[in-house]
């Protein structure tokens, strides 16, 4: 048989001229943003959602009772219970396949078997982990936009750069669409509206589409003045969670390019954790960025401040990474997303993330180590990190071609802490999400 007679995918890599026998090792991304995620196994025939409750705490108590009131079998005390509030892991399965043509296996030099199941595992790995990232800043970027389009007159409706966040509200511990009857507090510009609708566009414009981002039109129960609606103005919800810039930067529009990363944000970061309460994981926050903000962090005067006469500091410059770090362990990652500046051509807006215990959680269907001991004749299955890997037996005519897959049953939810609030955290903010702050920045 001809080599012109294989598919044509498959050509190059049957020896023709000189070929190596050995393929060489391609480049691969950087993960771990699933590493933040909490695992909990989903439980199997139970549907496609499941509902996670995570209870309240009570107010503490500061007044003492009054002696005249302790009588009857009530003491003078009102029962007064604690709050909760839900969130829902939805599962989906995602998965993708090579087929070999195991003549053009033993015809070619390099081994396709073993180049496949390489190539099938760093894809299954490197899809999951931006799931988990796509969640994780879904919820933290949310409720903070910019106004799109200047208001020609007063108007209850605005055209805003980023919806997300905005289209819901808790309420009694669920969340449920904002409206007329649940409204949200919004500040755009200088005033605060109420909002009773969140819409997004037919055709996304949102300069953040990259990250996740949803342009659309945000309707309130009265007029926006053209002051508060002009181009630029910050759109804010009052449950929104924080986003740390540089120099006091309102929005990633206004970002400038001096605008870079520094300790001191990461700092900042941590202190809005703690003062929210969250813990750290396994001792320190994590902070995931790219390699960008990793080499203006070594620029920064106050890290290099930090590092002098430390007995590690050569270690740490040499290495070109920051393993733990004052509360704070530092994990490049390539997986960042990186989004062309809004406003100036030739920059880019970088957002490291800081990372509290909890901030994430993964729903791993419950029956993937059932699908690992399932006897069966036709395939070889085994599960790694979650992830199942089929190789199945040649089917076709000819009993030549292979099928080499992977599947993954599973999904992410950001957890909310609304009912963590000022009564039984006096520091903690009023975000809905707290145990993640996203930091802005340019690079």
């Amino acid at each position: 048989m001809g080599i012109q007679n294989f598919p044509a995918q498959l050509q190059p890599i049957i020896q023709q001229n000189f070929l190596e026998r050995e393929f060489q090792d391609a480049i691969t991304s950087v993960l771990g943003y699933r590493d933040v995620a909490r695992r909990e196994p989903f439980p199997n025939r139970i549907g496609e959602t499941i509902s996670k409750t995570r209870p309240g705490l009570k107010t503490p108590v500061t007044t003492p009772m009054n002696p005249s009131a302790n009588t009857n079998l009530d003491n003078g005390l009102t029962p007064a219970s604690w709050t909760v509030e839900q969130y829902t892991i939805a599962i989906n399965q995602y998965g993708d396949t090579i087929d070999l043509n195991i003549v053009a296996d033993k015809v070619g030099l390099a081994g396709q078997f073993l180049q496949n199941a390489k190539t099938n595992g760093i894809q299954s790995k490197q899809s999951v982990d931006r799931i988990a990232r796509n969640t994780l800043f879904n919820a933290y970027l949310g409720g903070n936009t910019r106004v799109l389009t200047t208001l020609g007159a007063a108007a209850a409706t605005i055209h805003v750069d980023d919806i997300r966040g905005f289209p819901t509200v808790m309420v009694s511990g669920q969340m449920v669409a904002v409206s007329g009857t649940n409204p949200m507090n919004v500040t755009v510009g200088s005033d605060v509206y109420s909002l009773v609708a969140a819409t997004a566009d037919a055709t996304n414009v949102s300069s953040a589409a990259i990250a996740g981002g949803i342009s659309g039109t945000l309707a309130f129960a009265s007029n926006v003045t053209v002051a508060d609606g002009t181009t630029g103005n910050t759109v804010v919800g009052a449950f929104a969670p924080r986003i740390i810039r540089p120099n006091g930067r309102l929005t990633s529009a206004a970002l400038a390019n001096t605008d870079l990363f520094s300790l001191s944000m990461a700092f900042d970061a941590v202190a809005q954790l703690r003062n929210n309460g969250v813990p750290p994981i396994d001792g320190f926050y994590e902070i995931h960025l790219d390699p960008t903000s990793c080499r203006q962090l070594f620029a920064d005067p106050d890290f290099k401040l930090l590092f002098q006469g430390a007995t590690d500091a050569s270690n740490v410059f040499r290495m070109g990474r920051v393993i733990e770090l004052a509360d704070l362990r530092f994990k490049p990652t390539t997986e960042a997303y990186v989004q062309p500046h809004p406003t100036i051509a030739g920059l880019f807006v970088r957002r490291p993330i800081v990372c509290g215990e909890g901030s994430l959680v993964e729903g791993d269907f419950d029956g993937m180590p059932e699908i690992e001991g399932t006897d069966n004749d036709d395939a070889i299955l085994s599960v790694h990190d979650g992830i199942v890997q089929v190789t199945r037996e040649p089917i076709d005519r000819l009993h030549q071609i292979i099928a080499q897959s992977w599947y993954w049953i599973g999904g992410f939810s950001a957890p909310t802490d609304q009912t963590v609030n000022t009564n039984i955290v006096p520091t903690a903010s009023p975000a809905y999400f707290k145990r993640a702050i996203t930091l802005e920045h340019v690079g």
